[in-house]
This record gives structure tokens, C-alpha cells and sequence, in this order.
């Protein structure tokens, strides 16, 4: 049996269609579930792009990098000039992938 069992049909002219479906993709849903969730009174926001998982594990190797640099001044009591050069470098890319993503 299934579990829902009321069925709802609206009438839409082709502008709200459009405006609906983009919405639901903008949510990575389709309608029907996008529809299901708006009336739980869920507020939703847009799936990230498909760029943001890939930028995430970049931010995160280029923050492991920053620390290891970190770790290394700590521990030897100083830092050269190309070590503080990598990191700025390493945190230009990072504003550079975030800009690029939003």
C-alpha cells in the first residue's frame, strides 16, 4: 500500500511551471519532493555547485600545508622567507578557488 494517498493537481501557466522546476533544481530536488517539502515548512536553500566538494578538499590540503609550515617554525625556532612565500602563495589559490566557486 502505498504511503501517500491524496493526490493533488495544480494548474500552472508555463511562467509559474518554469519558475517551479528551476526552483527545484536550484534545491537538487525534483517537484514533486521540492512541493512535499516546501509544505512541511522547510526553508530551503540551492544545492552548492558541483565545484564546492572539490574546493572544500583543496581548502582543506592547502590548511594542512599552512600547518605543517606552522608546525616546522614552531618547533626550529624560525622561518625562511620561502616557507612565508609558499603559504602566502597557498592561501592566494584558496581566495582565488573561492572566488571562482561563488
Amino acid at each position: 500500500m502505498r504511503k501517500r494517498n491524496r493526490h493533488v493537481s495544480v494548474w500552472m501557466n508555463e511562467q509559474e511551471y518554469r519558475h517551479l522546476k528551476k526552483q527545484a533544481e536550484l534545491a537538487g530536488l525534483g517537484i514533486d519532493p521540492f512541493l512535499r517539502v516546501l509544505a512541511a515548512g522547510v526553508q530551503l536553500r540551492p544545492r552548492p555547485p558541483d565545484t564546492y566538494a572539490a574546493l572544500l578538499r583543496e581548502l582543506s590540503a592547502i590548511g594542512n600545508n599552512v600547518n605543517q609550515i606552522a608546525y616546522w617554525a614552531n618547533a626550529t625556532k624560525g622561518i625562511g622567507k620561502a616557507e612565508i612565500a609558499e603559504a602566502a602563495a597557498l592561501v592566494r589559490q584558496a581566495w582565488r578557488m573561492v572566488k571562482e566557486t561563488l
